[in-house]
């Protein structure tokens, strides 16, 4: 079970857009819709008789990463909502990370100033240039203590890269360049170079009416620099090898389960749309959302997935009134814990399901406000849909879809969990240990 540590509420601008911990754990940044990134700190110090995998994170550091702007030549808002958030590997003291809305990425640095100068030579106390003619003597500068500060500066904007809404950015191996994709192409930046990108992929027609699928998300592998994948609207997922060819429109395997025909219907298309795609930490493993289910591919078996996980199958038979009212448009993102034994994904009622993959065993579990007080305890959840009905079923007439966790991010080391209930942020420890659902 999970321990409740943390959770934050606001109003529509608040809601939480993307949740990304850093390559340590240590930093946990989220992005909401309005445009603000706030960083949270893991705390270092341990008191007396805890165990050593304590430790709450605090608000480290709040800015303003995006603001609203306006396409005039199109007559097209853009919105400040931050789409993803990706750190780079650290290098020093500093830290650093790319921060993207619909149409630009922004590189921010976050260091740490603890220490000022003191005894200028050409400046007095306020900072204003003094006379030389009344200097008679030099002295040598000196660092002393001052109160710790957070400063976060852009370091780098990449603008004008994309036609449409950007809907991935991921780091490449090399820490040198990144990928950014939107709904039609996908982009590689060097992280030192702001005018220019290489387009590596282009599925746009020459007649937009030809129009057939589009890209829905993609990451680079996490050991070769070289490969990356993209998933599209049709449920499809190509692994692409750029030491085959610069524009890689053609790809090096096509991964896609095929479709059983007695099944199909109106919104087969729809919910067979791949909405995030994502490497295990060895590489070997792909793990994919669509609206149902959670699929796991192996780089070796390109005929169909070697997992298939139902997330919410209780759902199919409400597929009219989701699409009524647009639910089944809604993107859920899926993530690996660190070892890749366990995926994480999220569901509605702010219910997220846990797969352990050894067993194919799932729980449900919930986050909601009730129960945000430090060290509660989370309760699994059952949807009753037939049989016999326990204490504490929810039946699916009962669900509230304006309660969706569709954003999250598992500890890269231990099992911590951060989870994005509309405006609210959880973040959970403990053993994790899926039951029979």
């Amino acid at each position: 079970m999970f321990d409740l540590w943390f959770g934050v509420s606001g109003a529509e601008a608040d809601v939480i857009s993307t949740v990304e911990f850093n390559q340590t754990g240590d930093l946990l940044a989220t992005g909401d819709k309005g445009g603000r990134v706030v960083i949270f700190q893991r705390e270092t110090e341990v008191s007396v008789g805890e165990t050593g995998d304590s430790g709450e994170y605090n608000v480290y550091s709040t800015f303003q990463s995006h603001e609203p702007d306006f396409d005039y030549l199109k007559s097209l808002e853009i919105e400040e909502k931050i789409n993803k958030i990706r750190w780079l590997p650290q290098q020093n003291a500093a830290h650093f990370l790319l921060s993207t809305n619909d149409k630009t990425i922004k590189l921010w640095k976050v260091s740490e100033r603890d220490k000022r100068p003191e005894g200028y030579n050409l400046k007095d106390e306020e900072g204003r240039f003094k006379d030389i003619s009344t200097i008679t003597s030099l002295q040598v500068p000196v660092l002393k203590p001052t109160d710790l500060m957070v400063e976060v500066r852009p370091r780098r904007v990449f603008s004008n890269g994309h036609t449409y809404h950007v809907n991935s950015i991921s780091v490449n191996s090399d820490g040198e360049t990144y990928l950014s994709a939107d709904d039609l192409r996908i982009n590689m930046w060097h992280l030192g170079i702001t005018d220019r990108s290489f387009n590596i992929v282009d599925i746009k027609p020459a007649n937009m009416e030809d129009l057939t699928e589009v890209i829905t998300a993609s990451e680079f592998h996490p050991h070769h620099c070289h490969l990356f994948v993209y998933s599209s609207s049709k449920g499809t997922l190509r692994l692409c090898d750029m030491r085959a060819s610069a524009l890689c429109d053609k790809h090096t395997k096509l991964f896609e389960e095929p479709e059983d025909p007695g099944s199909r219907s109106f919104f087969s298309e729809i919910i067979s749309s791949v909405s995030d795609v994502k490497f295990s930490h060895s590489g070997r493993y792909l793990l994919t959302r669509d609206y149902l289910t959670a699929k796991v591919w192996d780089l070796n078996m390109d005929k169909g997935p070697v997992e298939t996980y139902q997330v919410h199958e209780y759902l199919r038979s409400k597929l009219c009134s989701l699409y009524e009212n647009d639910c089944i448009f809604d993107k859920f993102e899926c993530v690996w814990n660190s070892s890749d034994s366990v995926i994480m994904t999220g569901a509605y009622n702010s219910f997220f399901r846990m797969f352990d993959r050894e067993t194919g065993r799932g729980v449900t579990l919930e986050a909601w406000r009730e129960s945000s007080k430090p060290r509660a305890v989370l309760r699994t959840r059952r949807v009753y849909t037939g049989g016999k009905r326990r204490r504490g079923d929810v039946g699916v007439d009962s669900l509230d879809f304006t309660k969706k966790i569709l954003h999250m991010a598992w500890h890269p080391s231990e099992n911590i969990i951060a989870i994005a209930a509309t405006n609210n942020l959880y973040i959970f420890q403990d053993r994790v240990n899926p039951e029979t659902q």
